[in-house]
């Protein structure tokens, strides 16, 4: 990685005509000459006739809404900035989903302002970082400036994109100290924002606005339910990427599942949208082992949860339980089929009208079923579901809304979410589970070590719902047939 010569300093901070040098800089400074040919001999970049983007329709349609739902307040919905991983490097930035749903932009301190206009409606602006400075030396010299990280677009750029007006950032935060009456803003991506609004906002408002971004989100519009099947089709193959090196993986550690799915959402995808569970053997009954350091040995099972994330931000979660030699014991099989039961009752349970708890109630009848027929629990089974006894080993609830982020929606009402009902263009996961620990006494020694969970990613339709990971198999014959066909 080069040694930049300046220091990591926002450049909204910047000197207008100098740059601070870096500690420990291997260059004394920058001569007047040296300054004078970096301002010239650049040919003109500037980008003309740009179409917007895929999203842009969309993203007015929900300012639109937004506007509608809170007239006469000006809301301010920041992208986030950078954060620090060690010392002058940053992580990869990720544009907060408040921001990027309402603009489709994804650039560090972005900020979309919504100004009331009148009685009625709002009138948008996008505050974004322009071009690095030339004049000053900032392309060079800053570590943010192009030389280092890229170019960014221009504000005329990012209108043409983003279909809003755009002006400079670095002028926001005294126009936001200066500003009168109600202001809303999403609270907890920039600190900058939230400062120059400090007497200016309510807990309470801004939560009402939080509410309502989240639960805005749930029914998914024609280019979000597009933006998901294409994260589920890419996911898929990064399955079929995994099962192809198996042998590999036996040969090193789970650390070699997680960077073949990460090869693949990088080349198709923005990331992976979590962080991939790659989860052998005992591993598997911890619900989100992350760490990925552990073996991979033939005769065991493979649980791998993982997702990629579009360019656009929206993301895939599928769960298969695999086995690593390419067949299920006997004991593997029954458990991994009583999953794959409670899973089929739980996404028939999936359609317009229904409760959202309905598909979880389902899945765990089966599922409780199974353990009083095992002679884990004492029945009947009504007794163990209202004592919740199956949670034991099933642990968790059997799904979530999906979207731009895994869990998404997750501000929402109690009574919209997990109290509401489900409607058309919903997207949610269907996954139960079973768990019995390596350490659990309570169960037969065959079972224990044995994690399966089962997950695809369902969307509600007018007329029930549509697996958009269907390519993945599912039933236990079909899982081995499948891997053996990619196995060659």
């Amino acid at each position: 990685m080069a040694d930049e010569l300046t220091p990591e300093t926002p450049e909204e901070e910047q000197p207008k005509q100098t740059h601070k040098q870096r500690k420990n800089g291997l260059y004394p400074g920058v001569s007047d000459e040296l300054a004078e040919s970096m301002r010239t001999g650049w040919a003109d970049t500037e980008l003309h006739g740009l179409e917007p983007i895929a999203q842009a329709a969309h993203t007015a349609a929900r300012r639109a809404a937004l506007s509608e739902r809170f007239p006469g307040d000006r809301i301010v919905v920041p992208a986030g900035r950078l954060k620090t991983r060690s010392n002058d490097t940053e992580y990869p930035f990720r544009a907060s989903t408040e921001y990027a749903y309402l603009t489709g932009d994804q650039t560090e301190n972005g900020v979309l302002v919504l100004e009331p206009s009148g009685g009625t409606g709002h009138t948008a602006t996008v505050y974004l970082l322009p071009r690095s400075n030339r004049e000053n030396g900032e392309f060079w010299l800053s570590g943010q400036g192009e030389l280092w990280v890229g170019r960014r677009h221009s504000l005329a750029e990012a209108e043409q994109l983003l279909g809003i007006p755009a002006k400079d950032v670095r002028e926001l935060a005294e126009a936001l100290a200066e500003a009168t009456g109600p202001v809303r803003v999403v609270r907890g991506h920039d600190a900058v924002v939230e400062k120059a609004l400090t007497d200016k906002v309510t807990a309470e408002r801004d939560e009402e606005l939080r509410v309502y971004l989240s639960e805005a989100r749930a029914v998914k519009d024609d280019f979000e339910i597009g933006e998901l099947q294409k994260a589920v089709d890419s996911t898929v193959r990064g399955f079929e990427d995994v099962v192809k090196v198996l042998d590999k993986a036996e040969a090193t550690s789970e650390r070699y599942i997680e960077g073949t799915f990460f090869l693949r959402a990088r080349v198709e995808g923005n990331d992976v949208g979590y962080g991939s569970i790659c989860a052998a053997g005992p591993h598997a009954c911890t619900l989100h082992w992350v760490r990925n350091d552990g073996p991979v040995r033939s005769g065991d099972l493979l649980l791998l949860d993982a997702g990629v994330e579009t360019h656009s931000l929206y993301t895939a979660d599928v769960t298969r339980t695999l086995p690593i030699s390419g067949t299920y014991s006997d004991i593997q099989r029954k458990v991994y089929d009583a999953v794959y039961e409670a899973q089929e009752a739980g996404i028939a349970a999936v359609r317009p009208g229904a409760k959202f708890r309905d598909f979880h109630d389902a899945a765990q009848h089966v599922l409780a079923e199974k353990l009083v027929e095992w002679g884990l629990l004492e029945g009947p089974v009504e007794r163990v579901l209202e004592l919740g006894l199956q949670r034991r080993w099933t642990l968790h609830g059997t799904g979530h809304m999906l979207g731009m982020d895994v869990h998404d929606c997750a501000a929402a009402r109690t009574e919209a979410y997990v109290d509401g009902t489900l409607e058309p263009g919903m997207c949610l996961t269907v996954e139960p589970g079973l768990y019995f620990q390596a350490d659990d006494l309570t169960v037969p020694e065959e079972y224990r070590g044995i994690g399966v969970r089962i997950e695809d990613d369902i969307l509600v339709t007018e007329d029930g719902n549509r697996n958009l990971s269907a390519g993945l198999p599912r039933a236990s014959a079909e899982v081995e047939a499948w891997m053996a066909g990619l196995k060659g």
